[in-house]
Formats: C-alpha cells, structure tokens, sequence
C-alpha cells in the first residue's frame, strides 16, 4: 500500500483558484519628492512670524490714492462766474473779563414806547363745530375773496385766443363753400346765346323723330325693343330741356 496521501474529494477543490502573490508591487514615488519637501519647509520659515518678512512699503506718490479714480462732479456754475460755497462768517470773539465796555454812545429810539406797543390783533379764524379743527378764515372758503378780484368773471386769455382761431378757420371754410358753389351755379345766357341753344336742341329733336318713325312697327327682338327706348328717352330729354328754355329767359 503506498504512502501517497490525497485531498478529501470536495466540490471546492475542482474549480481551479488563481495564484495569488504574497508580495505587493512597490508604491511610485517621485524622484523630486525631496526638492519639493526642501521648498515648502524653506517658504514655511519665512513667515513664521505675522506675516511675510519683508512687506513692500508704498512710495510717497501713492499715499491716500484711494478715491482718486473716482469721477469729480463740476462745480456749479452762474452765467459765467463760477458760484462757490463761502463758509460762514465766525463771530467775533467774546469780550474778556478786562475789556470795559463803550461810552458816550446815545440814540434816539426809545425803549419804553417800543417795548409798550399795543399787541397784535388775533387773525380770524374758524372752528368746525363738529371735529373742533381750528383754521384761518381767510384760507376756510367762507370769505369771498375771490369774486372781488379785478378781472373776476372775464373769459381767460387762451380762451379768447382758441375763439379767434375757430372764427378765422370758419371764415376760410365759409369762402370755400362759396367759391365752390359760384364755380357749380348756372351760367347767365344771352338772348342770342339762348336762341342758338334752343334751335340746336329742337334740330336733335327732328333727327331723333325722323329715326323714331323709320323704326318698324313690330319690335319682336330685344335689340329693336333696346333701340326704341333709348330713343323715346333721349327725345323726353330733349323736350324737357326745350320747355325750360323756352319757360324763360
């Protein structure tokens, strides 16, 4: 019997397993960790203390620069003089304790008529009984001051003027009218121009009526019926137009 001893028989130790290393690939490094480590530590030790050791310090040019990009407004201006703000005048000093006061001085106004003045007279005024508001009468309404001005009820100056220009613009619309219906109106004849007229209308009339009376006797289609009306209305017309001449002159 041999020696030879094998693995129990498991459904876990058919499937092949992969070989799996011990050791783990060596991390990257960078060949200039170093260079860098060395720069940072050198810039942390520069500022260590309140800030960076060395601070720029501003030229004298640059001092309180701050507004100095801002627009400017222009001064204000009166005609051509420039207007500016005076600042107000001080007071004169307040006199010290050794300073004696001014004598001889006299004036004529007196005090005690002046100071003695009868007091004003209240302004009127109204009280609504109502609410208890107070107001000056003058200003409440109740004072005709208004109808007692000087051109109290006149029509107002623009009202005069818009009147003028309505009357002038009837006054052209007026013309107008009239000039049109002179163009249109009838034209007074002569007694020969009227004889000329009436001779030549009654003429129309004897050649319409001798075509009237060619005309057969039967109109049996519509261009005859057609041609017999305009003829009956053309010498209506014209007998119209003779009896209006002939009426009068």
């Amino acid at each position: 019997m041999s020696d030879l001893v094998y693995p129990p028989e498991v459904v876990y130790n058919v499937i092949p397993k992969e070989k799996v290393h011990s050791q783990k690939p060596q991390r990257y490094m960078s060949k200039y960790r170093p260079t860098v480590l060395l720069e940072e530590k050198a810039a942390k030790d520069a500022m260590r203390t309140m800030g960076p050791a060395k601070v720029e310090v501003p030229s004298a040019d640059k001092y309180l620069k701050k507004h100095s990009k801002e627009p400017k407004l222009h001064e204000k201006t009166q005609g051509s003089k420039e207007v500016r703000h005076t600042p107000a005048l001080k007071k004169p000093p307040v006199p010290a304790r050794t300073d004696k006061p001014p004598m001889g001085i006299h004036t004529k106004r007196d005090f005690i008529r002046t100071a003695a003045a009868a007091p004003m007279k209240p302004r009127p005024a109204c009280v609504d009984s109502r609410g208890g508001h107070k107001q000056l009468l003058e200003n409440s309404g109740l004072v005709p001051k208004y109808i007692k001005k000087k051109h109290y009820g006149e029509v107002p100056q623009y009202l005069r003027r818009l009147h003028e220009e309505e009357m002038r613009a009837q006054e052209k619309r007026d013309d107008f009218v009239k000039e049109q219906r002179e163009k249109r109106a009838m034209k007074h004849l002569s007694e020969e121009e009227r004889a000329a007229t009436l001779k030549g209308l009654k003429k129309s009339w004897d050649e319409l009526h001798h075509e009237y009376q060619g005309l057969s006797f039967v109109a049996d289609t519509q261009s005859k019926k057609s041609h017999r009306l305009r003829l009956e209305a053309a010498m209506k017309q014209l007998e119209d137009d003779i009896e209006l001449f002939e009426s009068g002159p």
